[in-house]
């Protein structure tokens, strides 16, 4: 085994890996940017060493010298499936702990990889053949395969650069799009077409090969619930296949597996009609590690990290397919820092950012938690949004399920907007409980799991924003006298609760009793919540959701009404501040990023959903369009211009409008 492993990544993938390091003895080296040199990977590992950046080479191959590292563990993303780093490694004599690097570069791209498990008899989705096609041929590719397609880039992964064609006049826009994303992500812009299968699931199969012909298969692991191509919950096994099935897709992935000369852990991934499981197709071989890898590690008792290691030493697997089983069930939940924010029809789900004020990560029986979360933590758009990953395994599902709701539940993240309270809701989801997924259901049914109106939330922040104020301040000497603060302990008796009183316009008065980290509304049961303040806002944690809150400092004892409090909306924010002036012509940037596209100019005419601009973060593009028919009468930024949340983008001025070309922008709109 080796003295001194680098990890060549960062966040919660890195702290994984270095609990397998840790458990196996081998020292771990961490690399971090100047963004992350206080991050809880770097904390964790025996040493640390600064690059410059985490997708140069050079610099961590330069990392593993300094460490005195003999090995190199890519963790995921990054350089873990970029063949010119395995060779890197390998040119400076280290072991990249990783399939070789004609394995990455065969499957690396979709187009090479299709022909050849194709050529080794596992079945392929119809679609494109041949690689570096123009934009006319991939239009044309389109046609014939037949509309709707999916246009997806030939390297890289993670639903990056794919786009979903259903209109024939729409695929100019799309392909140009997509080789934008593509090229930004991976560097590589070349595109294929597949033919779009409609309410498909995502099976995917765990293979492990070690150097000296052994590969078996893990197992399959059902990853149908997605959002924009990206799975945001995974789940082993899957409800959908039988024995028979689950056996043939497995000889399918070790075929696969095979085909390219592949050693260590990696995943085929397979597309499969929900009402034709024996229908399935290959989609392409992630040759690194998965996120979602801790589900299989669960039901099968392997630590598929350790394999790697041991496999990049040489070792044989000693294990067979026949010694294979898979025990109980288990199912994963991404972290993921994001908001979400209402559109006409449907939820987006924008990158956020700030600081971790508050933090509590979950525990219990078969409760795992995957985490590069640590208090005060920055959390920026500079990389991907995945903050950390909470699994839960059971006997069966329905205990998986139930045990990951409440683990959820338990989860407390205060100062970045998460997506852990839509998770919990999406897996309450009739058609999630009942296993009838796939990867279409979070799109149609989003609406509907993001509550629009939260008024016990803003009673229960209210109340809690009220008993901070009434915290008595230290006297000289940093002495509080203790019969001063609120906490209602009482001589001989359980604590008392503290009434507060409060009204919201237009509904009769509330009152909020608070105790302990406990809010009680009239007579209601007790509820467990949190409050922490971030400048302007509340960030209230009650069951597994962080809600943000608009606060006014003040309290109205006169009028007995309480603590002013109401929702918090970056778009209201802005409205407020008159960033949006009256006519809502203003368009502003949906979150932190980069403009990378601007397609107007001042005085350009425009049609409602037009597209203006486009704005990446976290490697992800949302366009801006023009809200109606008018003039662009201001164009704020330049492509390459870093943008904060709100800031003006544009202006649009409505057709026939005789007023200013540009909205005041000194005055509040309501």
């Amino acid at each position: 085994m080796f003295d001194t492993v680098l990890v060549a990544n960062r966040g919660e993938i890195a702290v994984r890996v270095m609990r397998t390091l840790r458990a196996l003895g081998v020292r771990s080296a961490a690399v971090f940017t100047d963004a992350d040199a206080d991050a809880r990977h770097v904390r964790e590992a025996d040493t640390a060493v600064r690059v410059s950046s985490y997708l140069s080479a050079a610099e961590q191959v330069r990392a593993a010298a300094v460490a005195g590292a003999g090995a190199v563990h890519p963790g995921y993303g990054f350089l873990a499936e970029n063949a010119g780093f395995a060779g890197a490694c390998a040119e400076a004599g280290l072991v990249f702990i990783g399939p070789p690097a004609e394995a990455i570069e065969l499957m690396g791209d979709k187009i090479r990889a299709k022909e050849t498990v194709a050529a080794a008899g596992v079945p392929v989705v119809p679609g494109s053949s041949g690689s570096g096609l123009t934009d006319a041929e991939l239009a044309e590719a389109a046609r014939r395969t037949g509309l709707p397609v999916l246009l997806k880039p030939s390297a890289g992964g993670g639903g990056k650069g794919m786009r979903l064609v259903r209109d024939a006049e729409l695929l100019p826009e799309e392909i140009a799009a997509a080789r934008r994303e593509a090229r930004g992500s991976f560097g590589d812009d070349t595109l294929l077409v597949e033919r779009w299968i409609d309410r498909p699931r995502h099976i995917e199969i765990q293979i492990l090969a070690d150097g000296h012909g052994g590969v078996v298969h893990l197992g399959e692991r059902e990853c149908s619930l997605q959002r924009r191509h990206q799975k945001v919950i995974e789940e082993a096994p899957s409800v959908l296949l039988d024995a028979a099935t689950r056996a043939a897709m497995g000889e399918a992935a070790v075929q696969a597996a095979r085909s390219c000369g592949y050693t260590g852990a990696g995943t085929v991934e397979f597309i499969v009609p929900g009402d034709d499981p024996g229908a399935y197709f290959f989609m392409e071989m992630n040759t690194r590690l998965q996120v979602e890898h801790p589900v299989t590690e669960l039901v099968t008792g392997l630590d598929l990290v350790a394999w790697q290691l041991r496999v990049a030493c040489g070792e044989r697997l000693d294990f067979d397919q026949r010694d294979v089983t898979l025990t109980g069930h288990a199912i994963e939940a991404r972290i993921c820092a994001e908001t979400a924010r209402p559109g006409e029809g449907r939820i987006d789900f924008l990158p956020s950012a700030g600081r971790v004020l508050g933090l509590r990560e979950p525990g219990g029986p078969g409760v795992r938690v995957d985490s590069g979360l640590a208090l005060g933590t920055e959390v920026g758009t500079a990389y991907d949004p995945m903050l950390a990953k909470v699994i839960a395994y059971g006997p069966d599902r329905a205990t998986a399920l139930r045990r990951l709701r409440a683990a959820l539940a338990d989860t407390v993240v205060l100062g970045v907007d998460t997506n852990t309270g839509f998770l919990r809701r999406l897996l309450g989801h009739p058609a999630v409980v009942a296993g009838e997924l796939d990867t279409g259901l979070i799109d149609r049914d989003a609406a509907s799991l993001v509550p629009e109106a939260v008024p016990d939330e803003v009673y229960e922040a209210a109340a809690l924003l009220r008993q901070r104020a009434l915290a008595p301040v230290p006297g000289e000497g940093g002495w509080t006298d203790p019969f001063s603060v609120p906490s209602g302990w009482r001589l001989g008796g359980e604590p008392a609760w503290t009434a507060h009183h409060m009204r919201v316009p237009g509904h009769e008065p509330v009152t909020a009793r608070v105790r302990d980290g406990l809010v009680r509304l009239g007579d209601g049961p007790a509820v467990e919540a949190r409050i922490a303040v971030d400048g302007e806002r509340a960030l209230l944690h009650r069951e597994g959701t962080v809600i943000a809150f608009h606060h006014v400092g003040e309290w109205l004892g006169r009028e007995g009404d309480g603590w002013r409090v109401r929702p918090y909306d970056p778009v209201a924010a802005a409205l407020r501040g008159g960033a949006i002036g009256v006519g809502g012509g203003a368009l502003t940037a949906p979150m932190p990023g980069t403009v990378t596209v601007v397609k107007v100019a001042k005085g350009d005419e425009v049609t409602a959903g037009q597209s203006l601009l486009v704005v990446e973060a976290m490697k992800m593009e949302h366009v801006i369009t023009a809200p109606h028919d008018g003039t662009v009468a201001e164009i704020d930024v330049t492509a390459g211009a870093a943008v904060a949340m709100d800031q003006v983008l544009a202006v649009v001025t409505p057709a026939g409008d005789a007023g200013d070309a540009a909205p005041e922008r000194d005055g509040a709109a309501s």
